[in-house]
């Protein structure tokens, strides 16, 4: 045994840290934050800051952050969203429930 720690000892090492390194990654990246996704319909009169409104206090995210987001993960360049657009938005798990916009109520 002695002969053969010896032989392959740094290639043991390498191995071990590679897998520490991996288990300690993928718990670094998990998510912890319950975020899930809903998809929301652009009524008439709504904005993007309007959903971000109604929405962001349900994430960590402030309005700026939220928007954000939803331009990045919808592909949506500037600040026109039109009636009839589906839009993915971030939510807590623990309020997935279907919130109806402000336009939407009026």
């Amino acid at each position: 045994m002695k002969k053969l720690w010896n032989q392959y000892s740094y290639a043991i090492i390498l191995i071990s840290l590679s897998c520490i390194s991996a288990f300690i990654l993928s718990i670094h990246f998990h998510s912890f934050d319950k975020t899930d996704y809903e998809k929301v319909t652009v009524s008439e009169g709504d904005s993007l800051w309007k959903i971000a409104n109604v929405y962001s206090g349900e994430d960590s995210l402030s309005n700026k952050e939220f928007i954000s987001w939803v331009r990045k993960h919808n592909r949506i360049e500037g600040d026109q969203i039109y009636p009839g657009d589906e839009i993915v938005i971030p939510i807590s798990n623990q309020k997935s429930e279907t919130t109806e916009l402000a336009s939407a109520a009026e």
